[in-house]
């Protein structure tokens, strides 16, 4: 055995062959034998995405996903679809955020209105009729 076999590259594929229980075991028996290189060990885990699902990190979920949507894109139908249903969605969030603005105003008005009412009984003066 050579000092190459102990390279950081070769352990970190030698753990990722073996799973996210190689990883977690290796953590723990860092911090035992001296807590900087467990630290150091659950840090690159979490930088590298090794702590994600169990598909293998948040990096080969991406790469399927790409796989996916460059896939179903050559499907003429399945693109219209998709740009129907983007433009769709689009417009129902623009009409809530309308409904949303509207319903702020209203309730702006309803306070400021409750409000004058309260400064003009307090003041004595007759309140001025809303229109």
């Amino acid at each position: 055995m050579t000092l190459n076999d102990f390279s950081p590259a070769r352990i970190e594929a030698w753990l990722d062959e073996h799973g996210r229980g190689a990883w977690i075991a290796a953590i723990v028996l860092g911090f035992i034998a001296f807590w900087p290189i467990g630290l150091a060990l659950l840090l690159w885990m979490l930088w590298r995405g090794k702590a994600g699902s169990r598909s293998g990190g948040c990096r080969s979920r991406s790469r399927k996903a790409s796989a996916f949507n460059n896939a179903a894109f050559n499907n003429a139908a399945f693109a219209a679809h998709h740009e129907e249903t983007l433009r769709r969605l689009d417009e129902d969030a623009r009409a809530f955020e309308d409904h949303l603005r509207a319903q702020a105003a209203e309730r702006d008005r309803t306070e400021f209105e409750a409000f004058m009412a309260r400064r003009n009984a307090q003041a004595g003066a007759p309140a001025p009729e809303a229109q």
